[in-house]
């Protein structure tokens, strides 16, 4: 299919549109719907924006690349169309121009790919059916204007021209639009759960400092019974409790309060899931952090290496998180093991096995993202069933 919609998408940038040339203009458009609804996957909505929002520019760029061809070869030998067809030379001539006219047109669009893959890429499924019907009125004047002055100017009418360009112009600037609207949508998304994950770290941090201090003194009652003369069964009672309550308040430290909070979390769920999770972590120097980005480097990593542990069966499930300073950078390191090939794509981008991928498939993108806030790095390595993630983060001295 792949290679049958390569082929067909040529034929189709190479498509002859002249002017009052309504079966050229009606059949293009009836090939080209057809053309997405074989090989595009997507909603009826979005294929028939994706007509509106190409079409335009597929006829302008055909039109105009023809047509100059035209006005120059004819420049070029100040010769009739009729004078044209009798002489060989003139025929083979012309048969340049048509031929170059058609290469420019291919290279055009190869062109227009390359610089708008990355904005085409965000275009299908992100896109809820208000936003599609929004660049669908947009577009509807340029798709009118359009079939409408090549239908109805006469030929040799320079006034095509702008228009034609203008069409091209707009449906360049509506995949800029859509993608604008997907990254907004997105960023808005992600600072929503952002948000609400620091207000929920900020409730335990809260939480902690009052249960902490409730055992706290509950160790000192028990101490005092344990030592009591009551009988030795409750003084027993009172050194398990102690004990339980030791587990407790033996947790990870790391030097900062809200990532205290983070990591306590983050253990619980592991242990729930049957991950060995291991911590050994010390950013007490990394005081330049803010709490949303600790919670996005942190909170993000260990989420995405418990998602990748639980497609392993118990006895593989482990991550290993390790974060302090080295000379003047902050390295954190998260390690777990995943199942080959499921960490990336074939490309290379990171991407999410869950099914909201809208909502879930930012997860390293944001900390590549927090990263270079700090002027650090992120990077991922996969291998040999290991899933290793790098932060490095240079340290920023508070004057």
């Amino acid at each position: 299919m792949k290679i049958a919609a390569f082929f067909v998408c040529g034929y189709l940038a190479d498509t002859i549109i002249y002017s009052n040339d309504l079966g050229g203009l009606l059949g293009t458009m009836l090939a080209f719907f057809v053309y997405i609804l074989l090989f595009y996957k997507g909603t009826i909505m979005e294929k028939i924006s994706l007509l509106l929002v190409f079409y335009p520019a597929l006829i302008a760029v055909n039109y105009l690349m023809l047509d100059t061809g035209g006005r120059l070869f004819k420049l070029a030998v100040q010769a009739s169309y009729a004078e044209t067809m009798q002489d060989p030379k003139l025929m083979l001539i012309s048969t340049a121009f048509h031929t170059v006219s058609l290469l420019l047109r291919l290279l055009f669009w190869i062109l227009a790919w390359l610089i708008l893959r990355k904005f085409l890429s965000k275009l299908p499924s992100h896109l809820n059916v208000r936003t599609w019907l929004i660049i669908d009125m947009l577009m509807l004047a340029s798709f009118v204007a359009i079939f409408t002055i090549i239908y109805f100017m006469p030929e040799d009418t320079a006034i095509v021209y702008p228009i034609c360009g203008a069409a091209i112009f707009s449906s360049f600037g509506c995949m800029y639009l859509a993608s604008y609207i997907y990254d907004s949508m997105q960023t808005a998304q992600r600072l929503r759960y952002m948000e609400s994950q620091q207000a929920y770290y900020r409730q335990r941090v809260a939480d902690e400092e009052r249960i902490r201090s409730i055992y706290h003194d509950m160790k000192n009652h028990l101490l005092v019974l344990e030592s009591s003369q009551e009988t030795a069964a409750a003084r027993q009672m009172a050194k398990e409790l102690r004990a339980q309550i030791a587990d407790y308040e033996d947790y990870i430290h790391t030097g900062n309060d809200f990532l205290d909070i983070i990591i306590r979390d983050k253990a619980e769920k592991a242990r729930e899931k049957h991950i060995d999770f291991s911590a050994a972590i010390d950013i007490s120097s990394a005081d330049f952090i803010e709490p949303l980005d600790i919670s996005t480097l942190f909170g993000n990593g260990i989420d995405n290496a418990m998602e990748a542990s639980e497609k392993l069966p118990q006895e593989q499930r482990v991550i290993a998180v390790k974060a302090g300073r080295v000379n003047d950078f902050i390295s954190i390191l998260i390690e777990n093991n995943c199942v080959e090939g499921q960490a990336a794509d074939k490309t290379g981008k990171h991407r999410t096995t869950k099914a909201d991928s809208f909502l879930h498939g930012f997860g390293i993108t944001n900390m590549e993202k927090t990263a270079e806030k700090y002027g650090g790095t992120c990077t991922t390595r996969q291998e040999d069933g290991r899933f290793t993630l790098k932060i490095l983060l240079p340290v920023i001295k508070k004057s």
